[in-house]
């Protein structure tokens, strides 16, 4: 519980978006969304047994915590379903605040990555669409 402390303590102090600790090894973003996980993942990084703490978390960015063997979550705010997500697989999970969904920048509808998760149970099965979803959203599609 040491690391999610001390991931909390450096997302609040530093202005993170994501703070991966796992005893002296830190990982930390300052990117948004769910970019910081799908980079780290996609670079390869070996992210098993970390705690996270993040700004926001939704059933995309939960998945990826899975994925990763990530053992312990944070959020500042949490959805329903990451909460059930991240229940149902044994990941501790705590939060600040919890919400029936993570909206999209506009706040005009729900988040394009909730969407693109929302009918998904498997992780493996996430991480490309997420890629995807994530290079369709910057090319403006």
């Amino acid at each position: 519980m040491r690391d999610l402390q001390y991931a909390v303590q450096v997302l609040l102090q530093e202005d993170c978006t994501c703070v991966l600790c796992k005893g002296g090894d830190i990982r930390k973003s300052h990117s948004t969304g769910i970019s910081p996980m799908l980079d780290w993942l996609a670079a390869g990084e070996e992210l098993s047994g970390f705690s996270a703490a993040d700004r926001i978390v939704g059933k995309a960015a939960a998945m990826l915590f899975a994925l990763a063997g990530i053992r312990a979550v944070h959020a500042q705010v949490l959805s329903q379903s990451a909460l059930e997500f991240l229940n149902a697989r044994n990941i501790n999970v705590t939060y600040d605040v919890l919400t029936d969904s993570i909206r999209n920048r506009r706040n005009d509808g729900i988040c394009p990555m909730e969407q693109a998760t929302a009918e998904l149970s498997v992780p493996e099965d996430a991480f490309p669409i997420l890629l995807a979803t994530r290079e369709r959203l910057r090319k403006g599609e």
